[in-house]
């Protein structure tokens, strides 16, 4: 049987592996493995070990505790708001032209949202 958990990481792990362009292949090689096995880690087929979740962490660039955020001890209930946005193509396409900018120059942009918020 398949864990809520488990399904909640394999899907962080695809969400950030969309995030920054990366395919299934090119983190598989840069873990070691098989492209295959990252297809059963996203699906939550196969459970992710401490230490390979440790590695996938650091090929993509995020904590390990990136891909348990939004998990509640509700089954079922991912409770992750990023989660549901995530699906939407536009915003696929926000996140990944904001990688896209130069690290010095996306404060300025966070600067630009946050006066747009408050012109509500």
């Amino acid at each position: 049987m398949v864990h809520i958990v488990d399904t909640h990481v394999g899907k962080r792990i695809r969400q950030r592996r969309g995030m920054i362009e990366m395919t299934q292949q090119v983190l598989a090689d840069r873990v070691g493995i098989k492209f295959q096995q990252i297809q059963k880690y996203e699906t939550g087929a196969n459970r992710v070990s401490a230490s390979r979740l440790w590695d996938i962490a650091n090929a993509m660039g995020v904590p390990v505790g990136f891909f348990f955020q939004g998990v509640t001890e509700n089954e079922g209930e991912s409770g992750d708001v990023f989660s549901d946005l995530i699906v939407e193509e536009e915003v696929v396409e926000l996140v990944q032209s904001y990688y896209a900018i130069p690290h010095g120059q996306r404060g300025r942009l966070m600067d630009l949202a946050r006066a747009l918020i408050e012109v509500r």
